[in-house]
């Protein structure tokens, strides 16, 4: 179990795949990969992220793809960590390092909410654009744990007062104000013909080019993973062990206000 908890259609091209919690499908060199759950708004289960690891596996592999588009269906791109079936942390921190490590660029595409550990997916992607009535919080605070392993693709992308109102208050914010935090690349009202255009201009780009500048953008980031993944991974799961965090979790289980609002 994360700190990364939650509080808790898109781009099928030709050439479409899978039948499991992640598609696939790839048109003119970009790879679209779809988180498929929205039963539970696709929360970040040890399957999801399972198949998500092994899709970008595969994109980081084929010559074909030039970059990949992660994006899903239903109305929230992630819910956060999955409380009833989570993925083990260690393998959570892997998928965010992997989708920064990627030598091809993704970009996310949102429609819609995205809280707590999908804000660090989010955050880990190289841009990021959304539509004007997609939804953020962080809302770790309010079932009493942080968004820990999180922080190493977040923090970096948000300013600090930004950061320091959304952490520590849970309160949801548009799309708008996540721009002007530094989370989004672009807000519109309509998502894919700012996404088309980004795509465009990846398309015009070498491989080797995206590749090496994408190292350079990269190189802080993935520092702050060799120094930091081990110590958040374990303060994460403490966590969990304290009153406050049963308690919270409970709350939200049982859609109840937890002992200790006022």
């Amino acid at each position: 179990m994360t700190g990364d908890a939650a509080v808790q259609g898109a781009g099928a091209g030709p050439a479409g795949s899978g039948a499991g919690l992640v598609r696939s499908a790839h048109e003119r060199g970009i790879t679209t990969l779809t988180l498929d759950s929205p039963e539970n708004r696709n929360a970040l289960s040890a399957r999801l992220v399972g198949e998500l690891a092994d899709e970008l596996a595969r994109c980081a592999q084929d010559p074909r793809v030039r970059a990949v588009v992660l994006t899903h269906t239903g109305t929230t791109f992630s819910a956060g960590a999955d409380l009833k079936r989570p993925a083990n942390p260690y393998t959570f921190v892997a998928l965010m390092r992997q989708i920064v490590e990627l030598p091809k660029p993704v970009v996310a595409r949102v429609a819609g909410h995205v809280r707590a550990g999908g804000i660090g997916l989010v955050g880990a992607c190289d841009m990021a654009v959304a539509d004007r009535a997609s939804d953020f919080a962080f809302t770790e605070v309010r079932i009493g744990v942080a968004p820990a392993v999180i922080s190493m693709t977040v923090l970096p992308r948000l300013d600090p007062r930004s950061a320091s109102r959304y952490y520590l208050t849970g309160e949801e914010f548009d799309a708008s104000a996540a721009r002007a935090a530094g989370l989004l690349t672009a807000v519109a009202d309509d998502v894919d013909e700012v996404l088309g255009g980004l795509l465009d201009g990846l398309r015009r780009a070498s491989p080797h080019g995206l590749a090496e500048a994408k190292k350079l953008l990269t190189a802080d980031v993935l520092e702050a993973f060799d120094r930091h993944a081990e110590d958040l991974v374990q303060r994460s799961a403490s966590y969990f062990t304290r009153p406050e965090a049963r308690e919270g979790v409970a709350a939200f289980l049982e859609h109840r206000d937890p002992a200790w609002v006022r």
